[in-house]
């Protein structure tokens, strides 16, 4: 069974997170991508916009899980703001379940997840699981952002 190359990619990973002065921790989409080996940002964006989509219809905040933020880089004798997130735990599993698993890295890390997840599960009934994301669906059905039938 495939690793996360002995840990190589993991480690990549968790030097590449961030801590913010209130403890929580976010990774960087610019850094992300070239730790999940995109070369193209424009490619990159493509994922990160799947992985929106699949929070958003989890019930979960866009918001919070990948909020945008503008990051100043040198560009020769200028310097020009490019547009970043700074990505929850949660936000990078989502972009790597929407990544190129033609990318081995990719791969390597769906596979990762898939394990872990099955670890899990025996600790976590199914049903707390659907009780959880009930819960929020009804959240975002009253905030107005779902019609729900119930």
């Amino acid at each position: 069974m495939p690793s996360l190359k002995k840990g190589k990619e993991y480690k990549r990973f968790e030097d590449t997170k961030h801590i913010r002065d209130d403890g929580s921790e976010y990774w960087s989409a610019r850094e992300l991508a070239l730790v999940l080996d995109y070369v193209k940002w424009e490619n990159f964006q493509k994922t990160i916009s799947r992985a929106m989509i699949a929070c958003e219809n989890s019930g979960h905040s866009v918001s919070d899980d990948f909020p945008g933020v503008r990051k100043i880089v040198e560009a020769g004798a200028t310097s020009k703001p490019k547009k970043d997130y700074e990505l929850s735990r949660y936000a990078c599993y989502l972009i790597v379940q929407n990544g190129d698993p033609r990318k081995e890295v990719i791969a390597l890390w769906q596979t990762y997840f898939a394990i872990q997840t099955y670890r899990q599960e025996p600790e976590k009934s199914i049903q707390q699981i659907e009780k959880e994301q009930m819960e929020r669906l009804k959240k975002k059905a009253k905030a107005g952002k779902l019609m729900l039938d119930e």
